[in-house]
């Protein structure tokens, strides 16, 4: 598991709004190498998932996220109208990522469905964790991979294996073979936090663990720790707390929160926007730009002077737009398109097959080859 200690916080922590309605919402804490229990529901609890192949679009949607944020994941499940994931992020960029997700999820199932709208309700959840202590990071684990059990999904008095719903990071992962499992997935972290070798005995352990616990334990609290009663359980609790740690890790949490909440003023609203598009991303985005720019023959130095609907800068910023976390505003910027409501206006009105007929062949191919790397 990676290390993020106070200390490394106090040097890395940046702040992050999400934003809705056009208002701010409350600030999320991240950091480099945070630990994360997210979760969302579908807008009036509807459910997200009508199939399987809305199952295997949201995985290839997180795949992308993962590659461009460079999170990586430990545990995650797919439900009816929610889902959990278990996630670390090397980089503060977790309200930016989570932008991207929801909104690409959203687009997505519209697009499949013939819906429009929102997808999820209230904004998700995001508890921060104390990954580094072995305890939080098991109890999370569990918790997360006997979801289906406490939903009646899995019904173990009938003997029924957690390895019998597919949509987890059980069966879809952590019960395979290292060559089968998704990149993203940080199995290896999973396995050394409960002792267990990534070998076929030692996934079958860990699966057998598991059923011992769903067979053992009330199906309504099956996952879910006891709290001693020191703890206040508002605060640091699966289900309904704001962290998931020791009082230590809460209290220094709360601490950092105090300290950004100080600096969260009405004149700080554009460093909290530029705040959002993190190191991983831009620096995809960045490199992808000096390449097209170059295999489109433009120069940074003359975009000024090109319009906002050439086909070269509209296919540059629909690229940067659908691959990376760069928010708009950024590509406004970057590609001298006057505004982020411009950008939006000529990616809504690309048609992909005629502006690619009007590019140099050189762009062309770099835009075929960045789609196709990245898919």
């Amino acid at each position: 598991m990676g290390k993020m200690g106070v200390s490394v916080q106090l040097l890395d922590i940046v702040y992050g709004y999400d934003e809705g309605m056009g208002m701010a919402r409350s600030i999320r804490i991240q950091s480099a190498g945070a630990y994360y229990h997210v979760m969302a529901r579908g807008n009036r609890r509807e459910d997200i998932f009508h199939d399987d192949d809305d199952r295997r679009f949201f995985l290839h949607t997180l795949s992308q996220a993962c590659e461009m944020t460079g999170w990586r994941v430990h545990a995650w499940v797919l439900m009816s109208n929610h889902y959990h994931l278990f996630i670390q992020t090397p980089e503060p960029n977790l309200v930016a990522g989570m932008s991207w997700l929801q909104n690409t999820l959203t687009r997505r199932y519209n697009v499949r469905h013939r819906k429009w709208g929102r997808l999820f309700g209230d904004r998700y959840k995001a508890v921060i964790i104390e990954g580094e202590d072995r305890f939080h990071y098991q109890t999370l684990m569990d918790y997360i991979h006997l979801n289906p059990v406490r939903a009646r999904m899995i019904q173990p008095e009938k003997g029924q294996s957690v390895l019998d719903y597919p949509w987890s990071s059980v069966a879809g992962g952590y019960a395979l073979p290292t060559k089968k499992r998704a990149k993203w997935l940080d199995a290896a972290s999973g396995l050394k936090a409960f002792n267990v070798a990534d070998t076929m005995a030692g996934r079958r352990a860990m699966v057998e663990r598991l059923d011992k616990r769903a067979v053992s334990e009330e199906i309504k609290s099956c996952g879910v720790p006891p709290q001693s009663e020191e703890v206040d359980a508002r605060a640091s609790h699966l289900r309904r707390g704001w962290f998931w740690g020791t009082q230590a890790f809460g209290e220094a949490m709360r601490k950092l929160g105090q300290k950004l909440m100080k600096k969260a003023t009405p004149a700080s609203r554009a460093y909290q926007k530029n705040a959002m598009v993190r190191e991983h991303g831009e620096r995809q985005a960045l490199e992808w730009l000096a390449k097209g720019l170059k295999a489109g023959g433009l120069k940074a130095g003359d975009l000024a002077k090109v319009k906002g609907s050439n086909p070269g800068k509209v296919l540059l910023a629909d690229l940067l737009w659908r691959r990376t976390v760069v928010s708009q505003e950024w590509l406004a910027a970057k590609l001298e398109m006057k505004s982020a409501a411009n950008v939006s206006q000529q990616l809504r009105r690309l048609d992909l097959k005629t502006a690619m007929k009007k590019v140099p062949s050189e762009l062309k191919h770099f835009l075929e080859e960045a789609d196709a790397t990245h898919s």
